[in-house]
């Protein structure tokens, strides 16, 4: 089993909310839930830049923290969906502001973007 060798500080607000929420798809995975898609396949088609696998993974990791949880019924084949828990729902607030941030600024990043991806192909 691995252990660290540094502490992990999680007296540190911005810290444990990056443990938690941090990762390539986290945020899309708790957009698509919010916004209804709650199978698993249907989350990957959502964000189909990621990997099925991916997409699990993340799905994992938020169940564990307990910011989603995962209703299973039993039957043939098997249906599993998400949703949001309390602790998932508080997130949301700060979820809009950031799409609020990044729908308005993307212009700006994206032409940035270009220019770094245009210097390095020199």
């Amino acid at each position: 089993m691995y252990t660290r060798k540094i502490k992990e500080n999680l007296d540190c607000g911005i810290l444990v909310a990056a443990k938690v929420f941090g990762g390539k798809w986290k945020l899309c995975v708790l957009d698509a839930i919010n916004r209804g898609f709650v199978r698993p396949a249907d989350i990957c088609r959502y964000i189909d830049e990621a990997s099925p696998r991916v997409i699990e993974m993340q799905l994992a990791e938020l169940l564990f923290f307990g910011v989603i949880e995962k209703c299973a019924e039993d039957v043939y084949p098997k249906k599993t969906e998400y949703k949001l828990t309390a602790l998932g729902e508080s997130i949301l607030p700060l979820l809009t502001q950031m799409d609020k941030w990044g729908t308005a600024h993307s212009e700006f990043i994206k032409e940035r973007q270009r220019e770094l991806e245009e210097s390095q192909s020199v």
